[in-house]
């Protein structure tokens, strides 16, 4: 579908800033990637091939009885017994003794009903896994690990690619939606004024005074913390960042000439908001989002940091800057959580600086 004049001269502008453009590509791979974290990074393997079936592990549950083995629990594939059992196609010599038996499939002394293989991902570790490093956690990056291990053992690079997706999916969805919620009450407020608009800065007073971090420490408190509950409360308490800006611009075009001839001819008041007055709002609420979304990255971090946040369980960038600060001993865990923040709040100042300028009618194309 074709582009508008008014959309074509948008996107000209985004791409004429050249710092913004590639910010966004760049984002747009490592985000990309990092949805696909599952591939990227799994304690199971991508396809399994056992008696000439193909099996896909990380998408299935499949039961260590699936492969010959005894128990009716999901198979753990970095096992000795579990592995000997799907090279050799199911040999029971690999329950009884599988050292012995691997080491005669090594040599090609073991013979199956049809000799199976294991495809792994490239760090074959998840965000959870508990590895055998064979020293003191955490421990420096090594083959095995490029980015080291935390205190509990746990790859820091597949920590990375799933917090990455949290954190960026995180202050998606939290922007989104304080944004639609800001912007819808800011051009009510805004539009009609009066009464509304008082009525408004009375509730925005007594809101914004609220103390959000106490009622996060509570409601922690009462409830396991998840996902979805911290967006809820951070959609709770930040949708008032845009009232203000959009209030003040519909405050400012409410009495434009336009606006009058519009309500003159009869179009409604909900047109005249969201079709001719919002769009001249736009560039001072794009102003407003880079800080929206990169203080929302900050405060799933210090939640996390705090120990308010998301479980310690969950593959947190803020929970791996708390390990940083315990364990001044294993600095690459500090550079690896500055490494990760410095690039991503970059990435998404940088695009968003672009999007300001291209909604702005101000610039043009040169």
């Amino acid at each position: 579908m074709a582009l508008s004049p008014l959309n074509q001269r948008r996107w000209r502008n985004f791409k004429a800033n050249r710092r913004a453009f590639w910010s966004f590509w760049l984002l747009f791979v490592l985000y990309g990637l990092s949805l696909f974290a599952e591939v990227l990074a799994n304690d199971k393997p991508l396809l399994v091939s056992y008696q000439g079936e193909l099996r896909a592990p990380f998408v299935q549950f499949y039961p260590e009885t699936a492969f010959g083995g005894d128990f009716r629990t999901e198979a753990k594939y970095r096992d000795i017994e579990v592995r000997c059992l799907i090279r050799s196609g199911g040999v029971e010599m690999c329950l009884d003794d599988p050292d012995t038996a691997m080491e005669a499939l090594e040599a090609g002394n073991l013979e199956g009903t049809t000799p199976g293989w294991m495809l792994w991902p490239p760090i074959p570790y998840s965000y959870n896994t508990i590895n055998n490093i064979g020293r003191a956690a955490p421990s420096p990056p090594d083959a095995n690990h490029l980015l080291g291990t935390d205190d509990t053992a746990r790859d820091v690079a597949a920590r990375v690619i799933y917090g990455f997706r949290l954190s960026v999916s995180f202050a998606l969805i939290v922007t989104l939606l304080t944004s639609v919620i800001g912007v819808a009450a800011g051009a009510v407020q805004g539009y009609f004024g009066g009464w509304v608009d008082l009525i408004f800065q009375r509730v925005l007073e007594i809101w914004g005074s609220t103390p959000s971090l106490y009622i996060i420490i509570i409601v922690a408190a009462i409830w396991r913390m998840n996902f979805w509950l911290l967006v809820g409360l951070m959609v709770l308490f930040g949708w008032t960042a845009l009232v203000g800006v959009v209030r003040a611009e519909f405050l400012r075009a409410r009495n434009f000439e336009y606006v009058r001839a519009a309500r003159a001819l009869g179009v409604s008041d909900r047109v005249i908001m969201f079709r001719h007055v919002l769009p001249n709002a736009m560039v001072a609420t794009l102003t407003m989002l880079p800080f929206i979304i990169t203080g929302t990255i900050g405060s799933l971090a210090v939640l996390d940091f705090l120990g308010f946040g998301l479980p310690a369980s969950a593959p947190s960038l803020g929970e791996l800057t708390l390990q940083a600060k315990q364990n001044l001993q294993a600095p690459w865990l500090a550079f690896t959580a500055f490494s990760v923040f410095a690039i991503m709040l970059s990435l998404l100042v940088f695009i968003f600086e672009g999007v300001r300028d291209a909604f702005d009618p101000r610039k043009t194309f040169q």
